[in-house]
């Protein structure tokens, strides 16, 4: 039995690998970065992202979430190329692990407000008395955080709330975030009465008019600093590792500022 071939003209044949070089390269160039970054920070980094594309022409692409399901996803080999933690903690294990190629570098620290939506029918203060008027009031039927068991601002509400002797009075009416993303959306979208959400998150929102918010003081969440932590990983390739500098320069480090995350000392 005879089979036939078609054979392609050989010039039409370099004309299409020529042309499928040319897009793999051009990709390879364009690759932009996976970046895995905790939710706190994607008002700053978007900005960020924009000024870095504006100088190289290449854009970060991130997957935000909790540090600790991050973390999980990296040591279980996703292939992130930086992974900026609201913990150093996580950041330190994968190093254990082998998944980091240095410990990295402090960017910032961490700040936790306690937020009232703005249809809210109480205000919220920097001792949580508003906070506790509400509940022996009964006007708060649901409160925000993010998840304990793998996001460090949830640790650190649940350490106020702590602090404050208002966890027992108020975990029955906890509702918990993935992340601190969606727990300030709990409190946006009217399914919590309130929240205790990162500092960055709550500056838009207020800006907006969404909300309001008030500062906690450190003291109250000292068992969980929020000293935030970034590195790169194995896989990094030049764009990450050029993204990872610009996010230390002078400017980038005003930008954490100015987005509520304060400066590491």
């Amino acid at each position: 039995m005879q089979h036939h071939h078609e054979r392609m003209p050989l010039s039409s044949l370099i004309f299409a690998l020529g042309i499928g070089l040319t897009l793999t390269l051009r990709m390879a160039a364009a690759d932009p970065p996976a970046i895995a970054a905790a939710a706190d920070l994607k008002p700053v980094l978007i900005e960020l992202a924009s000024a870095f594309a504006a100088k190289t022409k290449a854009l970060p692409r991130f997957t935000f979430g909790s540090s600790g399901q991050l973390a999980q996803q990296i040591a279980n080999g996703a292939p992130f190329e930086l992974f900026l933690s609201a913990d150093e903690d996580y950041i330190f294990g994968l190093v254990k692990q082998g998944k980091a190629r240095d410990a990295g570098v402090v960017y910032g620290r961490g700040r936790v407000v306690v937020f009232a939506p703005a249809n809210a029918r109480w205000q919220p203060d920097a001792a949580l008395a508003g906070l506790r008027a509400a509940l022996t009031a009964k006007v708060i039927r649901h409160f925000a955080i993010a998840n304990p068991a793998h996001a460090p601002y949830g640790r650190a509400a649940r350490a106020v709330l702590e602090s404050v002797k208002l966890y027992a009075e108020i975990e029955p009416r906890l509702v918990l975030g993935e992340n601190v993303a969606q727990a300030a959306q709990f409190a946006l979208s009217g399914a919590a009465d309130g929240a205790i959400i990162p500092l960055s998150l709550a500056i838009p929102a207020a800006r907006s008019g969404a909300g309001a918010y008030a500062i906690l003081p450190r003291d109250l969440h000292k068992t969980v600093p929020l000293r935030q932590r970034m590195a790169l990983m194995n896989g990094a390739t030049p764009t990450a590792i050029a993204f990872y500098a610009f996010l230390q320069t002078d400017a980038s480090r005003a930008a954490f500022v100015r987005n509520g995350i304060e400066p590491a000392e």
